[in-house]
């Protein structure tokens, strides 16, 4: 059984940091992209950032450009989120999620719905 589970959310003042952890299971994970998606209150899911597995490769939203770290520990099979500078508009319900890359990830992430497997979230509140 597939299973992706996020854990690290929590409420943080604006500024402040934040590392979220995908724990994963159920699939090789070598093989597989694994992205972080967020979706705040009224809005559609979007893609934040997402790694290549099997070569480490990484993109970014341009929203989190420069502030969000995404990295990978193969050997325990989790994607971990460092999210730092954290502002209001971040506060969100965060995913993360995982499929093949048969496409290029940065087209992975601008795609949610085409993602296989997903995490049930970790909220994230950022107050100002």
């Amino acid at each position: 059984e597939v299973q992706l589970v996020e854990s690290g959310g929590g409420l943080v003042q604006a500024g402040g940091s934040l590392r979220l952890s995908c724990a994963t299971s159920g699939f090789t994970f070598d093989d597989y992209a694994i992205g972080w998606f967020r979706q705040a209150p009224g809005k559609e899911r979007e893609g934040v950032s997402i790694i290549s597995a099997s070569d480490g490769s990484t993109y970014y939203a341009n929203s989190v450009k420069g502030r969000f770290t995404i990295s990978s520990d193969n050997a325990k099979k989790t994607v971990y989120l460092q999210m730092n500078s954290l502002k209001p508009e971040d506060t969100a319900v965060y995913y993360c999620a995982a499929d093949i890359p048969i496409l290029l990830i940065q087209t992975m992430l601008g795609d949610p719905d085409g993602m296989d497997y997903w995490g049930k979230g970790t909220l994230v509140t950022v107050s100002s």
